[in-house]
C-alpha cells in the first residue's frame, strides 16, 4: 500500500478516536485539546495524502477514492458527534453532509456519460473552512461576536463555501445534465 492512501486509511481510523474524544468532553471537558489534536492530525493526513501523491506521481482511481471516502467519514462523524453533544447545530450537520450526498449525485451522473468532475479552489477550500470550523466546536472557545460564539460564525462560513463549491460543481456540470437523456 502506498504512503498516501496508508494516510487515508490513518484518516478512517482517526475518526472513531475522534467521535469518541468528542462525545467525552461532555463528562470530562479537559479532553477537548486531545480531541482537537486527534482530529488535526486526522484532518493534516488528507493535505499529506494528495501532496504526496502528486509529488510522487502515484495518484490512482483508488487513492483518489478512498481519499474522498475519508474525507466525508470524517467531517460526518465528527459532525454527528458534535451535534450529539449539543455543540453543533442539526442544521449544520445536514447543510454540510447534504452537500456531499448532492456533489456525489452530480459525480455519478456524470460518470454515466464518462465525464469528470475534476476538484475546483473551492471544493478543495470547503475542506479547509469544514477542518477549520470542527475544531474550532471541540474546542469550544468561550469567544462570542455579536452573539455567537467563535466556532458558530466558522460553521455558518464552512456551511456557506461549501454550498458555493457545489454551486460551482453543478454549473460547471450543467450541459452534462441538459444533455442527458430521460431514462426509460
Amino acid at each position: 500500500m502506498s504512503i498516501p492512501n496508508l494516510l487515508a486509511v490513518v484518516r478512517l481510523l482517526l475518526t472513531p478516536v475522534t467521535m469518541g474524544l468528542v462525545l467525552a468532553t461532555v463528562a470530562e471537558p479537559t479532553l477537548r485539546g486531545t480531541a482537537v489534536g486527534v482530529f488535526v492530525v486526522a484532518a493534516l493526513t488528507d493535505f499529506a495524502d494528495g501532496y504526496l501523491a502528486r509529488r510522487w506521481r502515484i495518484t490512482t482511481s483508488v487513492g483518489a477514492f478512498l481519499d474522498t471516502v475519508a474525507d466525508k467519514i470524517l467531517v460526518a462523524g465528527c459532525l454527528v458527534a458534535l451535534v450529539e453533544i449539543g455543540t453543533t447545530s442539526a442544521w449544520v450537520a445536514v447543510a454540510l453532509i447534504g452537500r456531499e450526498f448532492a456533489v456525489m449525485g452530480l459525480r455519478s451522473v456524470a460518470a454515466l456519460d464518462q465525464s469528470t468532475v475534476p476538484p475546483s479552489w473551492w471544493g478543495k477550500s470547503k475542506a479547509t473552512f469544514q477542518f477549520v470550523a470542527i475544531a474550532l466546536a471541540i474546542l469550544r472557545l468561550d469567544v462570542e461576536l455579536a452573539r455567537w460564539r467563535l466556532d458558530q460564525w466558522a460553521m455558518a462560513f464552512a456551511v456557506a463555501v461549501t454550498w458555493i463549491s457545489a454551486g460551482d460543481y453543478f454549473a460547471k456540470f450543467r450541459a452534462v445534465f441538459s444533455a442527458r437523456r430521460p431514462l426509460d
